[in-house]
């Protein structure tokens, strides 16, 4: 056990969980996703157009939505739901719309009504959360978020 000049050389460095959607490499700039037309500029994708031929590639969105993978799920049961479910998925669409303009990997998978319980799936967890918190604030009820795989993930359910 030989300290060296940078501390310790003994301790265990525990690995961190990797997330297969999140790119290793730079892409080419521009970088046009052939699926969604999203637009890889100045590091970050976003919805900029390009008069520039882009590279083409598929944008990490739109492989978690092939491979139907989400990062955050919302569970959203009750009474209250039942009886204004338009209202409320019109709300989570217009979330989505605003979230979506600003940050392009932000997006909705899907939404599966089941008896007692609707499931919407997203691409990342800030629109889980901000969907979540949005819920809560418009209608009140029961929120709680379970941060899943090192942050990679969020399960948030919502009652009233």
């Amino acid at each position: 056990m030989e300290k060296g000049r940078f501390g310790r050389q003994d301790r265990l460095i525990k690995q961190k969980q990797n997330d297969v959607y999140l790119d290793r490499q730079k892409y080419s700039e521009p970088t046009r996703c052939t699926k969604c037309q999203a637009v890889y500029l100045h590091g970050r994708w976003t919805w900029a157009s390009t008069d520039q031929s882009a590279f083409p590639a598929i944008c990490p969105a739109c492989k978690r939505i092939a491979d139907n993978y989400p990062a955050g799920t919302i569970e959203i049961s009750g009474s209250f739901f039942k009886n204004h479910q338009d209202e409320l998925m019109n709300l989570i669409a217009n979330i989505e719309k605003q979230e979506k303009t600003l940050h392009a990997m932000e997006r909705i998978i899907k939404a599966t009504h089941q008896r007692s319980k609707t499931v919407v799936t997203t691409t990342g967890i800030h629109l889980a959360r901000r969907i979540g918190e949005a819920l809560s604030r418009s209608y009140k009820g029961d929120l709680s978020f379970q941060y899943l795989d090192a942050d990679k993930g969020i399960r948030v359910s919502w009652e009233r």
